[in-house]
C-alpha cells in the first residue's frame, strides 16, 4: 500500500502490518510551528488510532527554548501540566525517506478542550466555518529560506556571527547556482514528492544562499500540513547535508527578509455552482467577484488585528520595514508586489488573492488561519476594500487605520482586543496565543544586545 492511499484507521493498520514495522513515528505541532513527537510501538499505535493517546500539555505551555509561560491560563504549574488527549490522523501518513525499513510518519492533533488552542485544530475550526458558509478553501504556501554552510555546533561556536552562506552574492533565479548545486535541488524536489508536499517551483532568491520554494495548491487543510512538514523536513534535509536552513524573518540587517506568502481561493460547495470559483466573475473589473471583494476587504481590515498570527516573533518586525519587499500597511493592488495583498486575476481556475504580508517564521497553520478567517469575516460583514494601490505603495500615504503594529507586544494587544478574532478563533485560543506572544516580548526585554553595549557602555 502507498502512504497516499491511507485514508482510514483500517488502512493505517494495514500499511504498518504490510511493512512489518515494530514502531512508527507520530508528530504534532506547537504554538510556534515546531514539530514534536516520538516513536510509538505498533501495539500502542493501533490502540491510539482507535481511542487516541495522551501527550503532556506542557508543549502548549512553553516557548521555542522549552521555557515555561508564566502567564497562560490553559496550562502551567497551577494545573500540574497534565496529559491532554491527542488523536492520530490516518490520512496524514507519510513516507520517511531518511529512515531505513519503510518507516512511516503520522500527524496528530490535540483533542477535546486542548483542540481549542491547538494550531491545527484552530485551522480546522476556521475551515468548518467556511464550509458552513458554503465554501471550500484552497491554498498554496511559498517560503523563502537561507541556507548556510554551517552545522548546529558551528553556529553556536561562532556565536551566530560570521556565518558562511551556502553560496555567495546576490543571484536571484540563477541557473548557474541551481545547476552547479543540482544534486541538492533534486534532493529537495524528491523530498517534496516522497513526503507529499510537492514543490511547484524552486529557485534562488535575492541574497547569498537564499532559496524560494512554492508548494503546489491543495485544499487548505492539506496545505497547512504540507507547509508545516516542508519547513520541518527542509531543516532535516539541510542538516543531513552538513548545511543549515533558517526560516527567520530577517537574519541580517544587510539582506532582505524572508517571506511566507499564502495564495488563497474559495470554491462553492453546493448547488448549481458547486466546484466553481467564488472569486471569478468575467464581467467584473479584474475578474473580481463580489465575494472576492468582500474577502479581500476582510483581509485588509483585519490584518492589523490578526498580525501576530502571521508575524509571531520579535524578529518578524525586523522585516516589516519600508523598501524591503515587506509592507507596513494593510494595502492591496492588482499584480502589485509592493502591497500587503495582491489580487491575481486569471481564469475561473486561477483567480485568487496572495497574502504577501506573512513571514517565513510563521506557524503555517496559524498564518493560513488568519489569512482565511479574515477573508471569511469580510464576506460575513459584506465589507468593501479601500481603493486599489497603483504604483509603489511604499512611496504613498495610507489611512492611519491601515497601519500595522510595529512590535509584537502591540500586535498581541490588538489581537486580544479583536472581536473578529474571538468570533473566528474562539476566546480560549485568543487568550492563550496572545499570552504566548506577550511572553515572547517579555523574554526579549531581558536581553542586553551588542548594539546597547556598543552604544552605551563607555560613553554614558
Amino acid at each position: 500500500m502507498n502512504p497516499r492511499d491511507v485514508k482510514t484507521i483500517a488502512d493505517a493498520k494495514q500499511i504498518v502490518k504490510e511493512r512489518e514495522l515494530t514502531h512508527v513515528k507520530v508528530g504534532l505541532f506547537d504554538n510556534d510551528g515546531v514539530m514534536l513527537g516520538k516513536y510509538m510501538s505498533r501495539d500502542k499505535f493501533f490502540s491510539s488510532l482507535e481511542g487516541g493517546f495522551a501527550f503532556c500539555d506542557v508543549v502548549l505551555g512553553w516557548d521555542v527554548k522549552d521555557q515555561l509561560y508564566d502567564n497562560a491560563k490553559y496550562t502551567g504549574w497551577h494545573t500540574g501540566y497534565p496529559d491532554a488527549p491527542v488523536r492520530i490522523i490516518p490520512s496524514s501518513c507519510r513516507e520517511l525517506p531518511f529512515e531505513d525499513g519503510g518507516m512511516l510518519l503520522f500527524l496528530a492533533e490535540f483533542d477535546q478542550a486542548a483542540s481549542e488552542i491547538c494550531p491545527r485544530g484552530t485551522l480546522q475550526r476556521v475551515l468548518a466555518q467556511g464550509k458552513e458558509m458554503g465554501f471550500d478553501a484552497f491554498a498554496a504556501l511559498e517560503y523563502e529560506f537561507f541556507l548556510f554552510d554551517e552545522t548546529p555546533a558551528s553556529i553556536r561556536e561562532k556565536g551566530f556571527r560570521n556565518l558562511k552562506p551556502f553560496t555567495p552574492d546576490w543571484m536571484g533565479y540563477s541557473i548557474i547556482r541551481n545547476t552547479v548545486h543540482s544534486d541538492l535541488y533534486h534532493q529537495i524536489l524528491k523530498l517534496g514528492e516522497t513526503m507529499d508536499f510537492p514543490i511547484e517551483g524552486l529557485h534562488t532568491e535575492t541574497g547569498p544562499g537564499v532559496l524560494e520554494a512554492a508548494i503546489a495548491v491543495d485544499d487548505a487543510s492539506a496545505a497547512g500540513d504540507k507547509g508545516a512538514l516542508f519547513k520541518t523536513f527542509m531543516k532535516v534535509l539541510a542538516q543531513r547535508n552538513n548545511l543549515m536552513a533558517t526560516f527567520m524573518a530577517k537574519w541580517s540587517k544587510d539582506y532582505p527578509g524572508q517571506s511566507g506568502h499564502i495564495h488563497l481561493s474559495l470554491r462553492h460547495r453546493k448547488g448549481k455552482l458547486k466546484g466553481k470559483s467564488a472569486f471569478y466573475d468575467a464581467e467584473q473589473k479584474h475578474n473580481m467577484s463580489k465575494l472576492q471583494r468582500h474577502f479581500l476587504a476582510g483581509q485588509q481590515r483585519l490584518m492589523p488585528e490578526f498580525l501576530c498570527m502571521v508575524a509571531p516573533t520579535l524578529n518578524s518586525y525586523r522585516r516589516l520595514i519600508p523598501g524591503f519587499w515587506a509592507p507596513t500597511h494593510a494595502t492591496w493592488g492588482v499584480e502589485n508586489r509592493t502591497t500587503s495583498l495582491r489580487v491575481i486575476p486569471g481564469s475561473e481556475k486561477s483567480q485568487r488573492t496572495e497574502y504577501r504580508l506573512g513571514s517565513a517564521d510563521g506557524n503555517p497553520y496559524l498564518a493560513l488561519s488568519a489569512a482565511l478567517a479574515s477573508g471569511l469575516y469580510g464576506i460575513m460583514q459584506e465589507w468593501e476594500p479601500e481603493e486599489e494601490i497603483v504604483g509603489n505603495s511604499y512611496e504613498q500615504e495610507h489611512p492611519s487605520e491601515l497601519a500595522l503594529p510595529t512590535t509584537l507586544w502591540e500586535a498581541a494587544q490588538r489581537f486580544k482586543a479583536s472581536k473578529a478574532a474571538r468570533t473566528m478563533f474562539g476566546d480560549a485560543f485568543v487568550e492563550h496565543f496572545a499570552a504566548s506572544r506577550e511572553w515572547e516580548e517579555r523574554e526579549f526585554r531581558k536581553h542586553i544586545s551588542d548594539w546597547e553595549l556598543d552604544r552605551y557602555f563607555e560613553i554614558i
